[in-house]
């Protein structure tokens, strides 16, 4: 893949990741709520998931729902029931005093954060906008699929350590009962208006 396709793609992909949606908000609630680094887990979660995502598209799923709209349908509606799962968990959390090196006992598991994107319409359009429009053809798909790999790993890495560092200097302010309910209300609140967006 020639650099200057590569960095085309690397411009879309990083306003795609970077914008807020699912993923985001769900990282900037976990780095307010428990910290940057009970985090991680998630944060590497959510890459795993978009990479598993990517070999799917690029290699049979993205035809399949391409070819049947139902199947699309589907998983619009059971990515914005399991979005609004979220906004009612993040909205709902229990206060918890939070104590540098002694957060909540309970971060959002590494699984969640993977199954997020198999249900995530953003995330398909993502990952389906970059296999059309920047994978080669013939002998060269397979390596332009690598370099979309290298690209998304990229781009979700540095946008999720923004959102989940935003969300770790806000939890600094999280000190009282109510702030920590505002906070986790309106975070659901964003969560929720994702639902919104899918079906835009």
């Amino acid at each position: 893949m020639e650099l200057s396709l590569f960095l085309s793609m690397l411009g879309f992909l990083w306003v795609a990741a970077i914008t807020p949606g699912p993923n985001n908000m769900l990282l900037t609630a976990s780095g307010a709520n428990f910290g940057f680094f009970r985090s991680l887990a998630l944060l590497v979660g959510i890459m795993l998931g978009m990479q598993i995502m990517l070999l799917m598209v690029a290699f049979g799923i993205g035809g399949l729902i391409l070819l049947y709209p139902s199947l699309h349908l589907f998983m619009k509606i059971a990515g914005s029931l399991y979005l609004l799962w979220l906004a009612w968990k993040i909205g709902t959390a229990k206060y918890e005093k939070l104590e540098t090196g002694n957060g909540p006992a309970a971060p959002m598991p590494f699984w969640q954060g993977g199954l997020l994107q198999l249900i995530n319409p953003k995330a398909w359009l993502m990952v389906l906008g970059a296999v059309a429009s920047f994978s080669l053809a013939g002998e060269a798909y397979t390596g332009s699929v690598i370099a979309i790999s290298i690209a998304l790993a990229i781009v979700n890495l540095a946008s999720a350590v923004i959102w989940l560092g935003f969300g770790t200097l806000i939890g600094r302010i999280l000190r009282s009962r109510r702030a920590w309910t505002i906070f986790n209300v309106f975070m659901g609140l964003l969560t929720a208006a994702c639902v919104l967006l899918i079906w835009h």
